[in-house]
């Protein structure tokens, strides 16, 4: 991978090369058939996990396809617009818009929560694919701001009703969405799973620094699902991926742990033994010229190495989808693969950056107003902290 401007390692490898599924002698992908098995000693499952205990074990067939079949979206209900800003710090509804694409974006305020907001798009998203509760069999959090320091995924799953299902989270940021997205797709191929949700969310809100002018203009909060189904090899609507990540460029976008120094108990010597220091988080800390650079120069080569895996070209691209960050990396991106700017979905004016929400988010409002369409098919992106980025190129249903 080529280094982009110093931040990304030249030693970085794309994940691209994957071992299909097992050909039949008539060259036909073969289908086989897995046993979920219930304990019979009235072990773990019995004991803990009662919602599970009555689930039905049916077959599980592996080397399936995937399809999105429904989508959903939640913001909250406070809006915060470029004005409401310039009261808070020096800056302007034109200074905002003019270097970001950005006028408002949607904040927690009151009672609300990442998980609140995380279960109305499942709901979206499952009442679109005419999937109930108790069919789910995967829930994928994607999220890096989870209500509880142990992830939110298990919470999304019992307030959904999903009780023959399990959950866990993925944290990769920006990237998030697209990270379990492709995770989905390999449950399903590897592992007979049937419906999964891939719920991306993020309040950064949180994490921000309210008199920051360079990262508070730029950040909102919500959550979009999706529900990936299994379908036939024909109707496989995941056509190509790509992903990276190189941590030496950390140092350009984070929010790193920091230490409370109060109250240690010292030994003769001062030195501090007990009891271990709290930690919480700084806010987020951006060089936006360098995270600038990082996506417009590795952003459309990712795409362009999924498109090729996909055996298709950015002319045979219905809608450029990526991580809403800044118009002008979208408008960036879109130039560099050549692709018209009538192509590109771009939400961005009304949310901001809502990190692992920013896709899910932007496909249902296109879904739902009627701009993509079945068969539609996508290339979208997500790039962000870590540093991490990754590219998918798939068909709407």
């Amino acid at each position: 991978m080529a280094n982009a401007l110093g931040i990304v390692s030249p030693s970085v490898h794309c994940f691209r090369r994957r071992n299909r599924a097992p050909l039949g002698l008539d060259g036909s992908e073969k289908k086989t058939a897995l046993i979920c098995l219930a304990a019979a000693d009235g072990g773990v499952e019995g004991r803990v996990l009662d919602s599970t205990s009555s689930r039905s074990c049916r077959p599980r067939v592996v080397g399936m396809g995937s399809k999105l079949v429904g989508c959903g979206s939640a913001v909250p209900k406070l809006l915060i617009s470029n004005d409401d800003l310039a009261q808070i710090v020096e800056t302007s509804d034109e200074w905002i818009s003019v270097r970001t694409g950005i006028r408002n974006r949607r904040v927690l305020s009151g009672n609300e929560t990442l998980g609140g907001l995380a279960v109305a798009a499942a709901k979206g998203a499952l009442q679109m694919a005419h999937v109930e509760a108790e069919e789910v069999d995967l829930v994928i959090m994607c999220t890096s701001t989870p209500d509880d320091l142990f992830g939110c995924g298990a919470q999304v799953q019992r307030d959904l009703g999903c009780k023959n299902a399990w959950a866990f989270d993925i944290t990769a940021a920006c990237s998030g969405f697209v990270v379990g997205l492709i995770t989905a797709t390999r449950f399903i191929k590897g592992g007979g799973f049937q419906n999964i949700l891939v719920v991306g969310g993020d309040v950064l809100s949180r994490y921000v620094d309210w008199t920051d002018r360079g990262t508070c203009i730029l950040f909102g909060d919500a959550a979009g699902a999706v529900l990936v189904q299994a379908c036939g090899s024909d109707e496989d609507g995941l056509l190509g991926f790509d992903l990276h990540s190189d941590g030496h460029g950390q140092r350009q976008l984070n929010a790193p742990a920091k230490d409370d120094h109060s109250n240690f108990i010292s030994n003769n010597n001062g030195t501090s033994l007990f009891p271990p220091k709290k930690a919480s988080y700084s806010c987020i800390q951006m060089n936006g010229k360098e995270v600038f650079r990082f996506a417009v120069r590795c952003v459309p080569q990712s795409i362009e190495a999924a498109l090729e895996e996909a055996g298709l070209t950015s002319s045979s691209i219905d809608w450029l989808l990526l991580h809403q960050a800044n118009q002008r990396i979208i408008d960036a991106v879109a130039t560099r693969l050549e692709i018209p700017s009538a192509k590109v979905i771009s939400n961005l004016a009304n949310y901001g950056n809502t990190s692992a929400a920013s896709i899910p988010l932007a496909l249902d409002e296109a879904v739902r107003t009627g701009k993509v369409q079945a068969g539609n098919t996508i290339a979208t992106a997500g790039f962000g902290a870590g540093l991490t980025w990754g590219s998918v190129i798939m068909r709407w249903k």
